[in-house]
Parts: C-alpha cells; sequence; structure tokens
C-alpha cells in the first residue's frame, strides 16, 4: 500500500527492547522529504547515507522530540540543507530537554518520585547518555500547525495535533483515502509511552483520551504507524487503547488506598523487569496515571520529606 501512496518507508534499528522506528521518504511540494530520522548513530548514518545521495532532500518534517524522531535530524539537516518542521512547544522541549539545567530538574523530579538513590543515579546516568544521540540540534525553520496542509507522496495531508505521548506529536491524515500516518500515537502493538515529568502539558492521559477521541472520529482506514506494521480500522485499535487505560487507572485507584508514593505505585503497574530505559517510561506512565487520577479528584497527594505521596478519597 505504501508503494500505492509513493511513500518509502525507512526502518531505523533502535538499540532498545522497542527496537526499530518508521521513517517516511517521499516527494513532497518542493522536492523530496523525510518524516521523521531515527537517534544520531552510525547505524542511522549508514541508512541515510545512500538515499540523500540519491535524492535531493528540500524538507524534514518531525512529528515530536523524542530522540528516536529528531535525533538525527541536525546532521540530516546539515548534509541536506533542508528545511526542518516541527510544532512550536516541541521544537521547544527538544532543544532543552537534554540541556545540564533539564536534566537537573528531571534528578530532582526522580527523588521526588520516592526512587532508591542507585535507581535514581541510573536513570540519570542514562538520560544523560542520550546527548550525543541527539545533537547536534536541527535549526527548525517552520512550525507545523493543527490544519495545515503538506503534500506527501501521491497524496496530501493534513496536520492533526494528537498531544498525550508528547504534547506536541502531529499526525497526518488524508482524508480522501482514509490514511493516517500515526506517529508514536496510535501504535498496533502496544499502547504508546504516555509519561509525566512535572512539566508541559499537566494531564498528558487526559489530553491522550482527547487525542483518540479527535481521531476516532475520522473513522480511518489504513495506518501507518512509526513503531510496527501499517493495519488497518484504527478505531477499533482505538478502543483497546482506551480500554487499556482505563484498566490500568483502576489498578492503581485500587493500590493507593493508602498514602503510595510514585515508585511504589509503580512496581505495582509494572511488576515484569525493566532495564533502566524502560524504568524511566514506567515511572513517567505511573505518574501520568496518578496526576489523572488526581485531576479528576479521586485522589488527593501531599509532599511530604521532598516525596509526593498519592491516597484515594
Amino acid at each position: 500500500m505504501l508503494r500505492e501512496f509513493r511513500v518509502t518507508q525507512v526502518t531505523i534499528p533502535l538499540p532498545f527492547r522497542l527496537n526499530h522506528v518508521n521513517c517516511f521518504l517521499a516527494e513532497g511540494s518542493k522536492g523530496w522529504t523525510i518524516i521523521d530520522t531515527g537517534l544520531n548513530t552510525e547505524v542511522s548514518r549508514d541508512i541515510w547515507k545512500p538515499i540523500i545521495e540519491k535524492h535531493n532532500i528540500k524538507e524534514i518534517i518531525l512529528t515530536h522530540y523524542h530522540p528516536d524522531h529528531f535525533g538525527y535530524s541536525g546532521t540530516l539537516q546539515h548534509l541536506t540543507n533542508a528545511d526542518v518542521w516541527m510544532t512550536e512547544v516541541d521544537e521547544l522541549t527538544g532543544l532543552t530537554y537534554w540541556e545540564p539545567d533539564s536534566l537537573e530538574l528531571t534528578k530532582k523530579n526522580y527523588d521526588r518520585c520516592g526512587l532508591p538513590d542507585s535507581i535514581t543515579s541510573e536513570l540519570t546516568s542514562d538520560e544523560r547518555s542520550f546527548f550525543p544521540r541527539v545533537k547536534p540540534y536541527p535549526m527548525v525553520t517552520h512550525h507545523l500547525e493543527d490544519g495545515m496542509k503538506l503534500l506527501f507522496g501521491k497524496y496530501e495531508y493534513e496536520v492533526i495535533d494528537t498531544p498525550g505521548h508528547s504534547d506536541g506529536l502531529i499526525c497526518l491524515y488524508n482524508k480522501e483515502n482514509s490514511i493516517l500516518f500515526s506517529a508514536d500515537h496510535i501504535l498496533p502493538r502496544i499502547s504508546p509511552n504516555i509519561s509525566y515529568w512535572f512539566r508541559g502539558i499537566e494531564n498528558p492521559l487526559d489530553s491522550f483520551f482527547t487525542s483518540l477521541k479527535k481521531i476516532e472520529v475520522l473513522d480511518v482506514d489504513y495506518v501507518i504507524p512509526s513503531h510496527g506494521a501499517p493495519f488497518r480500522n484504527a478505531n477499533k485499535r482505538i478502543e483497546e487503547l482506551l480500554a487499556h487505560h482505563q484498566e490500568r487507572l483502576h489498578v492503581v485507584y485500587e493500590f493507593i488506598k493508602q498514602p503510595t508514593t510514585i515508585y511504589q505505585a509503580c512496581q505495582q503497574l509494572f511488576k515484569y523487569n525493566l532495564t533502566t530505559h524502560e524504568t524511566r517510561f514506567a515511572i513517567g506512565e505511573t505518574l501520568a496515571h496518578l496526576e489523572y487520577l488526581h485531576l479528576n479528584n479521586q485522589c488527593k497527594k501531599s509532599l511530604e520529606d521532598g516525596v509526593w505521596y498519592y491516597e484515594a478519597f
């Protein structure tokens, strides 16, 4: 189907359990356009090198700021002199998140989650390890905005703001042929990570629900995700994702009948062995669920000796 849309999928391996990211290449209105880039690694360089040698890359579209989508964009822009497009909110986050002041704030937030010192140190070190995987930063030349139209391959697509997985995540939608480039908003086999880190959108899980329902109205037939294979029937998958998170909210609510730290709740939600990289996602997602309950008046939270505690009403 991608060939019919005149789109080429460029899959970049990742050094994680989620072991790949799907990037895309097609002709745009000014020349060739790339959607997302992978990490700044030798693997990404080796894959993109023959592609940029054969195609006149004029634009790079970044669906959001996470390293596996954003990381190689600065180098790729330097090599191609392409314009870079992304949302303004994710540009700001992407250009600051891995800087020293931001990482120091992240470390303080880990401490407030009630993590053991050893895990905080591991997570902080892991955060720092991403710095070379996202540098050099791109120079963002245009901001993506909701409703904007972009030519990509055979068809024109509308930019749709879908915050949740990141504050500035976008999808691309073609109404006439019912096609959605879903980025990390809707994935076929796993639930996108929805995290909160005491910054940005206060209730990212609620934003994710709203964004899912925004796409549900479109009744999309063909979904092209950033991880996993393209699939049909977006609404079936949306129903599954909504049900999954409602079940997780129930588990968290039942567990916090007594004062509970974020780390304790995380251990209840994620009982299998996690890598350091996965632990960061697990803590952030647990916090997003706790904040959802708190902001919907289902629990209270209190700061005691520098650690947040949540307790169900």
